[in-house]
């Protein structure tokens, strides 16, 4: 189509040639210019029409005089229009002429002309406003082989006026270049010839009627490289046989011999046609486009039939660059593409192509299936703390992995249940809990590539105390004054850590914590004082239990009743408290001595089972129930010692401060571990002066006090800081 439209263009009548005399662009004002219009190589017959600017006459014969300036053609009955000429008329006093015509190669003559040239000297000429070279003081000067460009031209001159000398400039100028020839245009015989076919190359172009004389020659060219002998006077090249590889981007260039004018011509593109190829097909391995993450694929595209290279390439549905691409001489072809991934999955097809143009296959869909990763597993109780009878959820994940997945729940290895989860993420399952449920869970994930189980999780179940045991133990069958009794608390069932109290009558004789398994004992050396019932009381954060009580009797039997040791009290072997459980003890026992204080069991009761009232301290608030559930170790704080005794000058008794204890008046629903800040201070009876003593406790008194103050002064009393 484009080159019939060019062939069009040829055939239309050469263009019309202006002339103008004299033969300058620029004239002054009140000057006449002469226009004549030719028809090529001889003057125009009829009349003529002339046109300038927009406005167009009509005129018998072929000349015109002007004096306006403006852009003027022409065109007569035998040419078509010709090209614009623009005719300035300056009233400047200095002006720069070019002459006309002028084409492309040839050489340009400017005049620097004053309206009194006269009075014009020093005359200099001015390129893009940078002088040019050999141009002082001349009339005119010749520029060789002008082009067409948009250089801008002036010239300066001096002139004197009154005998002074002052310096005046032109406008600038645009030289008038026309064309040489028109850029050529490659024709071929076939723009698709058959392979073994021969194909004639012509580079068409036409000189300007006015330039017969000029000589031109001619080179071909297929992409970079040259076809035949190089240049040439001849626009034509013969191409015996063309083949496949003859194929490409073929263009042509003319020149002047004179290499003073050169033009190319646009690109062609010739496809020499083969037997195209037909039936292509793919095929995968493995078979069925069925794979696993991991493995290699096998493309395969091949064609029923095709001549010449064949230009394989393969391709998935969603992407912009193929595959792959491979051109050889075969009607097969394969592409392997290694380790595939998830993202490998889609539609593939390949294309064949032997220079007729590319045929697709049809679609084959890929899977890619990805073995299940290790799950991971997390519990979510209720509370931060497990408990018997909480709802446990487990959730067991693959981070990776097709659907479905079917999950498997285990405790120590013993299976639970299990969940599928038919278009991935992860699956749960609950489970009532009971005091046997502790221990390691794991869970399994299987898609069928390959099961995965996950690391192990341990649990720790808390179970709340049960009614604790209490045992009295002396050294014989009746308690004595001066014997060391032995109360030893214990419960079963509870988890630890266990805060153990003892209880006197309404008094707490001392608190001992068990971080593990057993129970707590507390040593206590008797008096007359020390007989009525005993109860003990056991804790661990979940609820608190009270033994039943258990009554003893304390006869004046074995041993010297003023024996010093045995009336040390039960608040001096409060220093067997375990050091690491002062703190949860202070806090723990403080509550006992507030629930005694407002209702609370009584250790002097003689019923067979003393019921404690549960605290509402006793199990820990509840959190998130979906947060993964973690064990805490109890806060404890290093005990501080404070020392100090206490002797009313007026009394037959003497007391030591055993321990101080701050209390916290906090909301009882919190943990049974926070600071506290109400300070109680107790006070344990160290000797009873009996009425018998009396001239000697008179006559000793110093001693006494030494000797108390050597064996109690040093015993230290502990602030325990602990949670409520």
């Amino acid at each position: 189509m484009r080159l019939w439209l060019l062939l069009l263009i040829w055939r239309v009548a050469p263009k019309a040639v202006l002339l103008l005399e004299p033969p300058w662009s620029t004239t002054f004002k009140g000057e006449k210019v002469t226009l004549t219009c030719r028809e090529s190589h001889s003057l125009a017959q009829g009349n003529t029409i002339w046109y300038r600017d927009m406005k167009s006459w009509r005129v018998r014969g072929n000349k015109i005089q002007i004096g306006e300036s403006g852009n003027y053609k022409c065109k007569t009955q035998g040419s078509s229009l010709s090209d614009a000429v623009h005719v300035e008329f300056s009233s400047d006093w200095l002006i720069l002429q070019a002459s006309h015509p002028v084409f492309e190669g040839d050489d340009v003559t400017l005049r620097c002309q004053g309206k009194d040239d006269k009075k014009a000297n020093k005359k200099v000429y001015y390129k893009d406003g940078k002088q040019l070279p050999n141009s002082n003081n001349l009339d005119s000067i010749k520029l060789n082989s002008v082009s067409r460009d948009n250089s801008k031209y002036h010239c300066t001159a001096d002139r004197t006026t009154f005998l002074i000398p002052y310096e005046q400039t032109s406008k600038s100028l645009s030289i008038q270049v026309q064309e040489l020839f028109p850029h050529p245009v490659l024709k071929a015989s076939s723009s698709t010839p058959v392979e073994g076919s021969a194909m004639t190359l012509t580079c068409e172009t036409q000189l300007s009627p006015q330039k017969p004389n000029v000589q031109l020659q001619f080179s071909f060219f297929r992409d970079s490289q040259t076809l035949g002998s190089g240049w040439s006077r001849s626009p034509k090249l013969q191409i015996p046989a063309m083949w496949t590889e003859d194929s490409g981007s073929y263009w042509c260039e003319a020149e002047t011999v004179t290499h003073s004018v050169k033009k190319r011509s646009l690109r062609s593109q010739i496809h020499v046609q083969r037997v195209p190829v037909s039936n292509v097909n793919l095929e995968i391995q493995p078979t069925g486009g069925q794979l696993i993450e991991g493995e290699n694929m096998v493309l395969i595209c091949s064609v029923a039939q095709g001549s010449g290279n064949v230009t394989f390439s393969w391709h998935r549905e969603g992407t912009v660059r193929s595959l792959g691409r491979k051109t050889q001489r075969s009607l097969l072809a394969e592409l392997q593409v290694p380790t595939v991934k998830e993202r490998d999955a889609g539609r593939y097809y390949c294309a064949a192509d032997n220079v007729h143009g590319p045929i697709l296959s049809t679609r084959i869909q890929v899977t890619v299936r990805i073995p299940v990763s290790c799950p991971v597993l997390t519990l979510r109780a209720p509370g931060p703390q497990a408990v018997v009878g909480d709802l446990l959820e487990l959730h067991c994940e693959a981070p990776r992995g097709s659907p479905p997945i079917l999950y498997q729940f285990y405790h120590e290895n013993v299976t639970l249940g299990n969940s599928s989860a038919p278009s991935g993420g992860g699956a749960s399952f609950n489970l009532s809990l009971r005091a046997e449920h502790s221990g390691n869970y794991s869970c399994d994930a299987d898609n069928g590539l390959g099961a995965q189980r996950s690391h192990r999780v341990s649990l720790s179940i808390a179970v709340p105390v049960s009614h604790p045991v209490l045992t009295l133990r002396a050294p014989g069958a009746q308690a004595a004054v001066g014997d060391l009794l032995e109360l030893h608390c214990e419960d079963l069932t509870g988890s630890s850590p266990i805060l153990y109290w003892f209880h006197h009558q309404d008094v707490t004789l001392g608190s001992s914590i068990v971080l593990s398994v057993g129970g707590a004992s507390f040593n206590l050396s008797l008096n007359t004082e020390h007989s009525g019932n005993y109860s003990c009381e056991a804790a661990n954060g979940l609820g608190a239990q009270c033994s039943e009580a258990v009554t003893l009797n304390i006869t004046w039997a074995r041993g010297t009743s003023g024996n010093r040791t045995g009336l040390t009290t039960a608040a001096v072997t409060g220093l067997l408290l375990s050091i690491l459980g002062l703190a949860a003890a202070a806090a723990l026992l403080h509550h006992a001595r507030t629930r005694r204080k407002t209702g609370g069991p009584s250790a002097t009761g003689t019923s067979s089972s003393s019921e404690c009232q549960e605290p509402a301290l006793s199990k820990p608030s509840r959190i998130d129930p979906q947060e993964p559930i973690h064990s805490e170790p109890l806060a404890l704080m290093e005990p501080e010692p404070v020392y100090g005794n206490v002797n009313p000058e007026d009394s037959n008794q003497i007391y030591s401060q055993v321990w101080s204890i701050q209390h916290t008046k906090e909301n009882s629903g919190e943990m049974p571990f926070r600071q506290i800040e109400e300070l109680t201070v107790l006070y344990s009876e160290l000797k009873k002066i009996h009425p018998d003593d009396s001239a000697r406790q008179a006559s000793n008194r110093g001693r006494v006090h030494e000797d108390d103050e050597e064996n109690y002064e040093n015993v230290p009393c502990v602030s325990l800081a602990s949670d409520h």
